[in-house]
């Protein structure tokens, strides 16, 4: 499935490139080149907050725990909400 608010060349380019990856050493080579370590942490983040409210994590939990503002949590529960359950599929996965 490919979102049309996503659909660009260089953006496949970008997700063909992270499914060649082959183990999590090369992800943090090349996540290390591609991002700033703020970037890396802010998805690693919303991916954290996702997990919480998952399992039920209040806003003042997460934010306690994971230091996402409440703008983040509301827009990561926005998406678990009315997203393409992105997360859902990808925490599912992890088993988490």
């Amino acid at each position: 499935m490919q979102l049309k608010k996503l659909n660009d060349k260089s953006i496949d380019q970008l997700f063909e490139a992270i499914l060649t990856l082959k183990d999590m050493e090369e992800c943090y080579v090349f996540f290390d080149d591609l991002c700033t370590v703020n970037e890396i942490q802010s998805l690693s983040q919303r991916l954290e907050v996702a997990r919480m409210l998952g399992k039920g994590s209040t806003y003042n939990q997460i934010e306690a725990e994971t230091g996402a503002s409440t703008a983040t949590i509301s827009r990561v529960k926005r998406c678990l909400n009315y997203g393409n359950d992105g997360y859902k599929l990808t925490l599912e996965r992890l088993g988490r």
